[in-house]
């Protein structure tokens, strides 16, 4: 970090990491934002850019966080959750979502003619929010337990472009009952719920569920290609 330099919409200027199919051989039209969780863009989300990329998209994830610390990459413990919240919570949300945008229009300029979104914990919710309110620079979103989505649905917005949420059951910050009231208001997007952990999806921490991630990132990039090619 970083790969390059990302322009938003109100001229903040942030870091993204990018990565492409093996020498872009593919002639790549498809890409995917990668959207964060609260400890940056660490290990593991370029991890998971690096293996969209594999599966044959541009991908890229914003530094969202810059706007308040730059280069942000945090592990897992109790410490750095608190720095990671607490930096989330300094974020103005229209800030987050011009940052979003930076990153789906460096795709469209990397020549993607379709983009996807794809975010975990509070990329989730970024994720859902975007595929309510985004449907101009995104075709297709994917949430992995994001604990805002239940206020995004409470809010009366719906997806505007096809959708899919990640849930675990085992969730402590997640209810039960919010999952379900998700997937009662949102009929026409599948929510998957899985016996696992919130986190399940991130092998760089104790709560990563190896059964539960493949299923999950296997519905994933089906849908990725059912819905960019």
């Amino acid at each position: 970090m970083p790969d390059l330099t990302l322009t938003a919409s109100d001229g903040h200027q942030l870091n993204a990491y990018l990565s492409k199919p093996e020498g872009n051989a593919t002639g790549a039209k498809s890409g995917i934002v990668v959207i964060q969780e609260i400890f940056g863009v660490n290990a593991h989300i370029r991890q998971d850019v690096d293996r969209f990329a594999a599966a044959g998209y541009v991908a890229i994830a914003p530094a969202i966080f810059d706007r308040i610390e730059r280069d942000v990459s945090l592990g897992y413990t109790a410490e750095t959750i608190e720095a990671g919240r607490t930096i989330a919570m300094a974020l103005q949300p229209a800030g987050i979502m011009a940052d979003v945008l930076a990153a789906a229009a460096e795709l469209r300029s990397q020549g993607c003619t379709k983009v996807g979104i794809v975010g975990y914990c509070l990329g989730g919710t970024v994720t859902a929010t975007a595929a309510c309110h985004m449907s101009d620079a995104f075709d297709v979103a994917v949430a992995y337990y994001g604990g805002g989505v239940v206020g995004i649905v409470e809010s009366g917005a719906v997806p505007k472009i096809p959708t899919v949420l990640h849930f675990g059951l085992q969730d402590p910050y997640i209810p039960v009952e919010d999952i379900d009231k998700i997937a009662s208001a949102w009929t026409d997007c599948p929510v998957y719920r899985y016996d696992a952990h919130h986190g399940f999806h991130c092998d760089h921490r104790a709560d990563f569920d190896a059964p539960s991630s493949d299923l999950a990132q296997e519905r994933t990039l089906a849908f990725f290609a059912q819905h960019l090619g």
